[in-house]
């Protein structure tokens, strides 16, 4: 064991926090430790707040959350009796309370079939890994002991992750922890035992008792990461990736021509999300940029002097994540997102291809709508080729692309862009009621703009409208 009081004066908040707490252990005679990630990350970067505390307490859960949130001043908690676990919903950060526990599951569940208390080895035992089995004693007269029975600490500095226990028992018992492998490799730059590797491709299987929600959100958490392709390849790597998501899966392996792209479709996805990373937090970008080519599979062929194709992968790729997001759970917002960007990902590309009109700029503009800038950012990820002087014409076409997107007049107002007459105008106009006609007649007035016949105002719509009215095309 080692003292390490001093490396938690470093972090005020946490500290303080561990006095308040270590007075309350002392006042009732309970022991308590800080467990899991926040020692983890303390040990990591002694600074930097942790965003949940964990506490592991020998002895009722529960029953000490109430009287620790009295004494921080929370009115209530969140109780969870089945797990013997409690939430403290603190205003500077999430406290997670639990008990000093064994538990012991069912073939077909995540959820524990028997708990029972025990003390703090036995409780960094069940741990998923040694980086997360480290523990620090807040009992006053043991106040910052390291308690770290699996070699958590030197594991950390080695950049290994690695079980508590034999990693079939780890794996079986939450088979969610295999993908836990991925995040915390990609998360921490972290290698994983070849133990460890061996296990989770023989669990493999084990993921499909894991719901849905829980194996998104743990994908989610893979694509947070600075380097996200750490987490995704390990996933690949174990087989966990035709489980988790098979579109991806089946890329690898495949070959394309590489002009633009990395030869490898899988690889070349992977470097996607890593450039989408660096360019932007958002999760639903790094996302779009996993599944943008995901009917590349589906679509390649390979012509006698082009090389491989892949026709209509765009189109293709927006239809299929229509049923891969219900069975995902993305939320329609995500879905809806990925799907453009997928859609329309090509289109810059072959604008800066060539001579551009100010009609195609218009289009691409109101297409991409609110996220036309999203997906000039991932068009600028899509450049994968090893070739700077390749890379350096590609970014300079799309510079060129956005500058006269820039140029268009009233862009903002073109992101949003509707028919400036509405509806009941056009039934007044030409004496029509609800119906497929008016839809077909705002459409005309749309494209008259969009091809710059007409400017984007509604006196400029109605004389158009007045010529259109002349021809009894729609009386």
């Amino acid at each position: 064991m080692a003292i390490i009081k001093d490396i938690i004066k470093v972090n005020e908040r946490l500290y303080r926090l561990s006095k308040e707490i270590s007075k309350l252990s002392d006042d009732i005679n309970v022991p308590t430790f800080l467990v899991g990630g926040c020692v983890r990350d303390l040990l990591m970067d002694p600074q930097k707040d942790a965003t949940d505390i964990d506490i592991m307490i020998e002895g009722d859960a529960i029953d000490y959350a109430k009287k620790l949130a009295k004494k921080l001043g929370v009115k209530t908690i969140v109780p969870f009796p089945e797990f013997f676990t409690a939430r403290i919903p603190y205003k500077e950060c999430q406290i997670e309370v639990a008990s000093a526990r064994l538990e012991s599951y069912a073939k077909d569940s995540r959820k524990p079939e028997s708990v029972d208390m025990t003390d703090v080895t036995n409780d960094l035992k069940r741990r998923d890994f040694t980086i997360n089995a480290i523990a620090i004693s807040l009992v006053k007269n043991e106040f910052g002991t390291l308690i770290d029975p699996f070699n958590g600490i030197q594991h950390l500095k080695s950049k290994l992750l690695i079980t508590p226990v034999n990693p079939d028992t780890t794996f079986k018992e939450d088979p969610l922890r295999m993908m836990r492998a991925a995040y915390f490799a990609s998360k921490l730059s972290m290698n994983l035992d070849k133990k460890c590797l061996k296990s989770i491709k023989s669990n493999v299987d084990r993921i499909k008792i894991v719901s849905q929600e829980r194996i998104t959100n743990e994908l989610f958490k893979i694509l947070r990461t600075p380097k996200p392709s750490v987490g995704l390849i390990m996933l690949q790597e174990t087989d966990l990736l035709k489980y988790v998501f098979p579109e991806i899966a089946v890329m690898y392996g495949l070959e394309q021509t590489s002009e633009w792209h990395h030869k490898d479709i899988f690889f070349h996805t992977m470097e996607v999300v890593d450039n989408a990373a660096k360019l932007s937090n958002d999760t639903n970008l790094r996302l779009a940029a996993l599944v943008h080519d995901i009917a590349k599979p589906k679509t390649r062929r390979l012509h006698s002097k082009k090389g491989y194709t892949f026709y209509g992968h765009d189109d293709l790729g927006s239809r299929m994540l229509e049923e891969i997001s219900k069975r995902m759970k993305f939320s329609n917002k995500t879905k809806n997102y990925i799907q453009k960007l997928t859609a329309l990902h090509l289109r810059p590309i072959s604008l800066a291809k060539k001579e551009v009109t100010d009609s195609a700029i218009r289009r691409l503009i109101v297409d991409g709508g609110e996220h036309l800038d999203d997906l000039m950012l991932l068009c600028r990820a899509d450049i994968t080729t090893k070739n700077p002087d390749n890379v350096k014409k590609y970014l300079s076409n799309f510079d060129r692309v956005e500058k006269r997107m820039n140029e268009v007049d009233k862009l903002d107002e073109l992101r949003s862009f509707q028919s400036p007459v509405k509806g009941d105008e056009i039934m007044k106009m030409f004496n029509l009621s609800a119906g497929k006609k008016i839809g077909a007649i705002k459409s005309l007035i749309e494209e008259a703009i969009l091809d710059g016949e007409i400017g984007n105002s509604h006196k400029e719509a109605i004389k158009f409208l007045n010529v259109l009215k002349k021809t009894d095309k729609f009386s």
